[in-house]
C-alpha cells in the first residue's frame, strides 16, 4: 500500500515524533508507514485521517492489481 503520510506531515510542518504523539504511536511506526514498510490498522488509519482532516483514501493508495471484485 502506498502512503502519502510523509507529504501531509511535511506540509503540516510536523516531525515524525510530533505526529506519532498526536495519534498515539511510536515515531518508528510513523517512519515505517512513510517508507511503505507497515500498513496501519484501520484504527490508526482513521486517526491519521482525522488528524489531517482528510479521507483515508487521501493518505493511502491500496495499489490494487485489478483482480478484485
Amino acid at each position: 500500500m502506498k502512503s502519502h503520510v510523509r507529504t501531509r506531515r511535511n506540509e503540516a510542518g510536523l516531525s515524525q515524533a510530533d505526529l506519532a504523539a498526536a495519534v498515539g504511536v511510536s515515531r518508528q511506526t510513523i517512519n515505517a508507514i512513510e517508507r511503505d514498510r507497515y500498513d496501519p490498522s484501520i484504527e490508526l488509519a482513521f486517526k491519521l485521517a482525522y488528524h489531517f482532516d482528510c479521507r483515508i483514501e487521501d493518505l493511502f493508495d491500496p495499489e490494487l492489481d485489478g483482480d478484485g471484485p
